[in-house]
């Protein structure tokens, strides 16, 4: 089993914690966490983008000119895609993009990200993220205290004052264990952790 330091708020190391092999130490599958980084940023598009084609163009019921002895090519709409105001060629149309990975796939991606994390010291894990008031510079001193600029912050449960805290500091974004996805892992230099989100992450994907 992998160890790693527990920290508290204050950026000093107060304990130290065994990681779950079965979620922080497996096989990293690069291609599933690829597959899963495509699917979600697939799944995020709205798919909603739209040009005319010749059929969908007012105008153009009737031939510019007689086919023959006028000297120019022959044509038979002034909505052909060669016209200015024609229809575009092949226009897009909405559509979705989005696609399914299997559920096993899925937590074998996460997995995946969480062991890299781990191996390449990404993962700070914290005894505990509690403020009394909602105060950005208060939390921006906690990272500092833990070196981290940027950070994907993972929650427990839902704690207001350190999300509101963290929300307007850049290039840091704070999730739930049951809202974290390869892409934010990858995405973040850093992800910070409290202990007892780390413990509910390995109770889920163990």
């Amino acid at each position: 089993m992998a160890k790693v330091s527990v920290f508290n708020m204050q950026g000093a190391e107060v304990d130290t914690m065994e990681l779950n092999d079965a979620v922080f130490g497996v096989e990293v599958n690069e291609h599933l966490v690829h597959l899963a980084v495509l699917q979600q940023l697939a799944n995020n598009r709205q798919g909603t983008q739209k040009a005319k084609t010749r059929s969908e163009v007012s105008g153009g019921g009737r031939k510019p000119w007689r086919q023959k002895d006028t000297g120019h090519a022959r044509q038979g709409s002034t909505r052909a895609p060669q016209w200015t105001g024609g229809g575009v060629v092949f226009a897009p149309t909405p559509r979705d993009y989005s696609f399914k990975m299997n559920k096993k796939e899925k937590r074998l991606a996460l997995k995946s990200v969480l062991t890299d994390a781990v191996n390449n010291n990404k993962l700070i894990v914290v005894d505990e993220l509690k403020m009394d008031e909602i105060k950005t510079k208060q939390f921006k001193n906690v990272l500092d205290s833990l070196k981290v600029e940027g950070a994907l912050v993972v929650l427990e449960g839902k704690n207001e004052t350190v999300e509101r805290s963290a929300r307007n500091i850049p290039f840091v974004k704070t999730s739930y264990t049951n809202c974290i996805n390869v892409y934010d892992i990858l995405k973040y230099k850093t992800v910070v952790a409290t202990r007892a989100a780390v413990q509910m992450i390995e109770e889920v994907y163990a």
